[in-house]
């Protein structure tokens, strides 16, 4: 015959063991949730959501089970809020897009007559440094890539770029 054990757990929902939960695990729960997340009014809102989550659910959970269920659903919580601020933030981006332009009509002005002197400086290198510095430069590649892509040694490539830097430095110098 097995002997079960009949002494009933305490319950949860009463008011004292709920009041003891609470006194043992809101000033470990929040610390936590401050250095993991450096945000001490964010710590708070989600530890405090978190004790009204346990609240509701009191009635299923063992009292022993409270430390755990606390921290699970307080980073479900944080992590939750963090994608929502990301989406809001995203949408306040996409909706309010700057359309006033504060620079002077006339810098903007410079501004595209030095990107379309530049384009054409690029545009009239030498084909070899012409494709070593758009590859450096414009699609991030470093000079062992382009070494290896282009069949090359890597002085080579350091060389092609230097020429390549010292003719555009000199259109620069120029305006």
């Amino acid at each position: 015959m097995k002997i079960v054990n009949l002494i009933p757990f305490p319950p949860l929902c009463s008011d004292a063991i709920f009041s003891s939960v609470y006194e043992s695990y809101f000033k470990l729960l929040r610390n936590f949730l401050i250095y993991r997340y450096r945000n001490t009014e964010f710590a708070d809102d989600v530890a405090q959501n978190a004790f009204v989550i346990l609240w509701e659910n009191c009635k299923s959970l063992k009292t022993e089970q409270a430390k755990s269920f606390l921290y699970t659903t307080a980073i479900r919580l944080s992590l939750n809020q963090i994608k929502h601020n990301k989406i809001v933030s995203n949408f306040e981006i996409i909706s309010n897009p700057k359309s006033i332009n504060t620079e002077s009509p006339e810098f903007l002005l410079e501004e595209n007559e030095l990107k379309l002197l530049l384009e054409k400086a690029i545009t009239d290198l030498p084909e070899k440094q012409r494709t070593v510095f758009l590859m450096n430069r414009f699609e991030n590649q470093s000079y062992t890539e382009i070494a290896t892509l282009l069949d090359l040694s890597v002085k080579a490539v350091e060389k092609r770029m230097h020429l390549a830097l010292l003719s555009l430095r000199k259109i620069v110098q120029n305006v």
